[in-house]
Formats: C-alpha cells, structure tokens, sequence
C-alpha cells in the first residue's frame, strides 16, 4: 500500500505500472487525489502523464496496480462513476456546433445543467455556440472541452493539458474559471507541463518524470525537499523546484 493519508484521499492511486514492448511508461505509480483540491500531474513531454490518466481513468489497462475510491479498490469499467476524463486534443462531434455538443453532454452524461450559462460565460463560448466543432480553432476547442468537463456530473475531473493551445489571457481566464467552479463537492486533477501555469492554480502537486513519481506535495514541500537534495537554497521558482527533482 502506498503511503498515503487515506482519511483524506477521495482516490488513492497504488503501484500503477504500465509497459508498451520495452517501453516503461509507469513505473510503480502511487499518489494520491484529495477531497476539493486542484492537484497537477507535472512533468515534461514524454514523462507518461497522458498514459497515467488513461490508467487511471480506466480507458488502458495498467499491468500492475490498483485505484482505490476510499478504502475500495475499484476497477476500470466503474471508475466513470466518480471519474470524468478530458482528454486533449480531441474534437468530438466534429460536424456538430458548440451548443448542440454541450446540450448532447448534459442530456447523455446527465450533467450539471444549473452551471450552463455560468459556464459558458466564464469560457467565452458564447460567440461560437453556432460554430461546428470541427471549425474551431486549438485554443476554442480546448475551452469547449473545458466546458464539458465543468458541466460534468462526476465529483473528479481528469483534465489533460487544460491550458494547451490558449494564449496568456486565456489561460488566465480559464484558471480562474476552474478555481471558480472548484466547491467541496469537486475535486479537480489537471495534467500539466506548463509549470508556470500549473504554480498559479493547483494546490498541491504529483512530479512524473520517465514513468516515475519523483515528489507529491504542496508548492513549499516540494521546495523544501528540492532544497534538502541540492543543498543550498534554491529561488522560489516552481521551475527551479521541478528541475532541482528530476
């Protein structure tokens, strides 16, 4: 078991592995996902952070491991009861408009219909509702995908890369659009390798590099431990930080 407070673990993620040939992708991944925090999956492109969200959400088959909710390990086919997972770079629907693939979401998944126009606004979707998915640019199907996420009914979202493709006024705009929408019945996981977006917006942090956790914590843990490994004192820089551990 890893070594983790389960009081506090709304998921607990124990000794996930995953190989592709002789590929390593995971490499006995634990960690752990709180109750009403945004944790980010840090790590560079290349680290597994992709492949450890699919594991996690139940879409590929880890080879060793388990994902508990609570003290229940559950297994992949019924994890989507808690679980919602964003992938990236995706384009569902993609002959269809905005607002039909929203309308859709809510009727299918059974979604948060009471946040729609909140939503929608914090995203600035209004002006594209009649644009075909397929027509949007990268940075407006990334807001769109994050506007399925949030009108989700699952407690947890797994968002991949949730600021790939938005220029700094909308990644701004969108980070405050997730910490808006964070309430204790939410809990929010987002893969990251833009370190400075991620030190703006998450609470607390799980570092992936070749497969392998290399630190889980809050931003002065992680500065903390970085500074014991090296040394000396390091600048309060998430950068220098995450370089210092991998």
């Amino acid at each position: 078991m890893g070594a983790h407070n389960s009081a506090e673990a709304i998921v607990r993620v124990d000794g996930l592995s995953k190989s592709y040939g002789r590929v390593h992708a995971l490499q006995a991944v634990s960690f752990s996902i709180r109750v009403g925090e945004i944790l980010g999956l840090i790590g560079p492109n290349g680290a597994g952070k992709t492949t450890l969200f699919e594991c996690v959400a139940g879409l590929e088959p880890a080879d060793q491991g388990n994902v508990y909710f609570g003290p229940v390990p559950v297994d992949g086919r019924h994890r989507s009861s808690k679980l919602f997972y964003v992938p990236d770079g995706i384009a569902p629907w993609p002959d269809q408009p905005v607002q039909w693939v929203l309308d859709f979401s809510l009727g299918f998944f059974g979604g948060r219909r009471a946040l729609y126009e909140q939503v929608v606004a914090d995203l600035a979707l209004n002006p594209l509702m009649t644009v075909p998915i397929g027509a949007l640019s990268k940075g407006q199907r990334k807001r769109t995908l994050l506007a399925l996420g949030l009108l989700a009914p699952q407690s947890i979202l797994l968002i991949d890369e949730p600021f790939e493709g938005l220029d700094l006024r909308q990644s701004r705009d969108a980070a405050a659009a997730l910490r808006k929408h964070l309430t204790p019945d939410r809990t929010f996981f987002l893969s990251i390798h833009q370190i400075a977006e991620a030190a703006k917006v998450c609470d607390r942090f799980v570092l992936l590099s070749g497969g392998l956790i290399v630190a889980e914590g809050t931003l002065d843990t992680l500065t903390a431990l970085a500074q014991q490994r090296a040394g000396h004192d390091l600048p309060s820089d998430f950068e220098e930080v995450f370089l210092a551990l991998t």
